[in-house]
């Protein structure tokens, strides 16, 4: 049986999409897996869909989203999104 403390435990993006292999190559990446995973989960979400439609989430959300990801080179672009989600083997 699951009980709330245990299902609390397992909540959060980075332990439940953790297994996933990023598939670019490392001198490549700009961006975190885990960030383009984050803007991407909370965009679909909240109704977007699209690339496009996530990257204009991501940058109306980005000082929200500054508190709990680096983002040291902004959002990501609906490019970007679109290569990372589409090249991911979950």
């Amino acid at each position: 049986m699951i009980t709330v403390e245990t299902a609390m435990q397992a909540t959060t993006l980075s332990h439940a999409f953790g297994h996933l292999t990023d598939p670019r190559i490392n001198r490549t990446k700009q961006y975190a897996l885990i960030d383009i995973l984050t803007i991407s989960i909370c965009a679909v979400i909240c109704g977007c869909e699209g690339f496009n439609a996530i990257e204009e989430y991501g940058k109306s959300k980005e000082d929200w989203f500054r508190q709990f990801l680096d983002l040291p080179n902004g959002i990501p672009s609906h490019d970007t999104f679109n290569d990372v989600i589409n090249r991911l083997d979950p």
